[in-house]
């Protein structure tokens, strides 16, 4: 690939010329030569350089979009070459929530580490639309994802389901709710996922605080569509980027919470409720690039988690 292109291609990622000169160990002078080189090839600008930062010209981003699929072509043949060369070797790019990584992917990874020791893993932690976006860009090999908005945008595999149940603290138990809530016990021994489990009606908890996901998390969309159904708007006491960090705060009393089965500890001090929601059955599926080549390593990890959680 022409090295222009990777150029050209890293100040629109760094929408920087000093950052991408910088990642690219080159002068800025030799970064902003090369891309003028490059643009009197083809003739048109390829930035507007009035702009901080700089932005495509309409010629710029048909010249960017035949980069990057120049690169994946030529990151495909590299991957496919190495499968030849090294069957059980190679590179693993993976993305996931807080709750995926901390939660979920420990087992598996150590797993798959044990059985494929050669190949190098890589873990990259954020939001669930970030992680999408990342996956569309294809910085990402696989990623892992329940939001129906994104299922249909890439190839899927199925891994694995939780239920999101309300954690309440007890001393926040609303008379109209007694009877109805689980301990932590009873939420290990699934005795929410017993058809005869009683469910509990949101609104009973409406004069209650709520701790929140904040945007861009799949259980942020899943809680304002609870409380759509459940016809009132929630007291929300905190937005938090993180599951885990709602779920302590939660069981120090501040505010109840949507909660993962996954999570709850045996020794959690709340009391669990079971909404009569579809939203809270969330199943999770392997998302991965669209691309035409599928790695050894990719295929290979997707047989383990199948293997390991289904």
């Amino acid at each position: 690939m022409e090295q222009e292109m990777r150029y050209i291609y890293e100040i629109w990622r760094e929408g920087s010329f000093s950052r991408a000169a910088e990642k690219l160990y080159l002068s800025q002078s030799a970064l902003s030569m090369a891309v003028s080189r490059a643009e009197r090839q083809l003739g048109a600008p390829i930035f507007d350089r009035s702009h901080r930062p700089p932005l495509l010209t309409p010629a710029g981003q048909v010249y960017l979009d035949t980069a990057r699929q120049a690169m994946q072509l030529e990151e495909d043949m590299e991957r496919r070459i190495s499968d030849i060369r090294r069957l059980h070797a190679g590179r693993l790019c993976i993305g996931g929530s807080h709750y995926l990584n901390a939660y979920i992917l420990p087992d598996i990874l150590c797993g798959f580490h044990r059985r494929y020791p050669d190949v190098k893993l890589e873990l990259v932690e954020s939001s669930s639309a970030e992680l999408a976006k990342m996956l569309a860009r294809r910085e990402l090999d696989l990623t892992f994802s329940c939001n129906e908005a994104f299922l249909s945008d890439f190839p899927r595999y199925p891994a694995f389901s939780d239920h999101v149940l309300l954690g309440v603290p007890r001393q926040g138990l609303p008379p109209q709710a007694e009877g109805l809530g689980l301990t932590a016990a009873q939420v290990a021994e699934g005795a929410h996922l017993r058809p005869d489990c009683p469910t509990a009606p949101l609104r009973c908890f409406q004069e209650l605080g709520f701790l929140l996901l904040s945007p861009g998390n799949n259980l942020h969309d899943r809680a304002e569509q609870l409380f759509r159904e459940a016809g009132f708007q929630p007291k929300v006491l905190m937005e938090l980027s993180q599951l885990v960090t709602a779920c302590r705060l939660a069981e120090h009393g501040l505010g109840a919470s949507f909660i993962s089965d996954r999570i709850v500890a045996p020794d959690s001090r709340l009391v669990y409720f079971k909404l009569d929601s579809r939203q809270t059955e969330r199943a999770f599926y392997m998302l991965l690039p669209k691309r035409s080549y599928t790695p050894h390593a990719v295929r290979a990890f997707i047989d383990h988690v199948r293997e390991t959680l289904i």
